[in-house]
């Protein structure tokens, strides 16, 4: 979905990267590229191509997205939406014979108690056989196209928060100047380091404030991950996020030279299913990788996500591992929960 809207707006995303970058980017950081592909030409059918003045990184040019066209996660139109209103969006139907179809097809395809699992996948079937409910979703969703732009702003910001300014007082006032930024000569040891070191700021030095917006703690691993490469400013080392080396992919391979690989895995210990994981994923990432060198990392946000952990950890006898590393991020055990507020913008 991205590419393909960064193909169809890229004249216009190339006009807004080359007025931006002259106006505030400085000369040595810009450079004139002629771009495949910009428009195309209805009258000779085919693309043509044009020279831009953009900025410029490791010898490629950079474009820019104005901040009121970003989205994140889903887009406003996804599958997974579909599957959770799929009751709504059938009682909807106006036809009542064809209302009748889809929810007899439906039914049919559930047991007496059936699982989440088995009404989405009843719901993925039910509208392969019966696609006019696609219209009527989409139809909704065209509708109510105003909401979308309140919610993606709304994520814009938090992200803009979270990774912008939160992370930027992190580093300014908790790890500039110490020896967080001195490394080891051995990965498994430095990515290590690093963990130990994020956990004693957050649970230790309010680091933990910067895993919440407006009071509520983040509940996507991803954030987590990035602000863990966010820590890795000025190393020697190859930090390398997600690679996928024919197995899927692992959160990151810290490497220093080919022999020297450490695997990081971040999860959260509301992920229901953090024990297959524990038991399996990370030993399958580091065959794909050819490593024995493997971290895994797991935040809570409760007590009742703790008790959760520790018993994972107590079933599959992996408990005081130093490669299993908890981060406590909670916040009734620091401060008074009444008196709660996020750091000032």
């Amino acid at each position: 979905m991205s590419d393909f809207t960064t193909n169809l707006i890229k004249g216009f995303l190339l006009d807004y990267t080359q007025t931006f970058a002259r106006q505030h980017v400085r000369a040595e950081f810009r450079k004139t590229f002629t771009v495949e592909k910009v428009r195309f030409d209805y009258d000779r059918r085919r693309w043509q191509r044009a020279d831009y003045e953009l900025p410029v990184f490791l010898g490629d040019f950079v474009l820019l997205t104005p901040k009121e066209i970003l989205t994140k996660d889903e887009a406003w139109i996804n599958r997974p939406d579909l599957l959770d209103r799929f009751t709504e969006i059938c009682a909807a139907v106006p036809d009542s014979q064809l209302r009748g179809q889809i929810n007899d097809y439906f039914l049919r395809r559930l047991s007496e108690e059936p699982t989440e699992k088995e009404r989405r996948e009843a719901a993925a079937r039910t509208a392969e056989r019966y696609p006019a409910m696609l219209d009527y979703y989409i139809k909704d969703k065209e509708d109510t196209g105003e909401e979308a732009h309140k919610v993606s702003s709304l994520k814009v910001r938090e992200t803009e928060v979270q990774f912008g300014e939160n992370v930027r007082r992190f580093v300014d006032d908790k790890l500039l100047g110490t020896a967080f930024y001195r490394e080891e000569p051995d990965s498994f040891d430095e990515s290590l380091r690093r963990v130990h070191y994020l956990r004693q700021v957050i649970e230790d030095q309010d680091g933990w404030r910067i895993f919440y917006i407006d009071g509520q703690p983040l509940r996507r691993e991803a954030d987590v991950q990035i602000m863990y490469r966010l820590c890795w400013y000025a190393t020697a080392y190859d930090v390398n996020r997600e690679p996928n080396n024919g197995r899927g992919p692992v959160d990151f391979k810290i490497s220093l030279g080919a022999a020297d690989k450490s695997l990081v895995e971040f999860k959260l210990a509301s992920n229901g299913k953090l024990k297959q994981n524990l038991k399996h994923q990370v030993e399958i990432y580091a065959k794909a990788n050819a490593t024995k060198k493997t971290i895994k990392c797991i935040v809570y946000f409760t007590e009742t996500e703790l008790h959760k952990v520790q018993q994972i950890l107590v079933d599959l006898k992996l408990s005081d591992r130093p490669d299993i590393v908890l981060i406590d991020a909670r916040v009734d055990n620091k401060i008074s929960a009444s008196n709660f507020s996020t750091p000032p913008a």
